[in-house]
């Protein structure tokens, strides 16, 4: 009987995925184990800090609206 070659499918999933893990180093760019679970911790990071961003915006304006109010202040009196 001829041997039969491992799935292509997966091989194909595989490097699929990979795609995705080019800024990632060492076995979080090779393994698919850890590409999964790296990919996962990636979206959780963005997700957060996309509120974390707009928190931090919205208290840079304070600051900047504080700043404008409190010159004119002194200007006005």
């Amino acid at each position: 009987m001829t041997r039969i070659k491992r799935g292509y499918i997966a091989q194909k999933r595989r490097t699929k995925i990979r795609l995705f893990t080019l800024s990632f180093r060492g076995a979080h760019s090779r393994l698919t184990r850890t590409i999964s679970q790296r990919k996962i911790k990636a979206l959780v990071s963005a997700n957060r800090d996309r509120d974390r961003k707009k928190r931090g915006f919205c208290s840079l304006w304070i600051h900047r609206i504080n700043a404008i109010i409190g010159k004119n202040k002194k200007i006005i009196r």
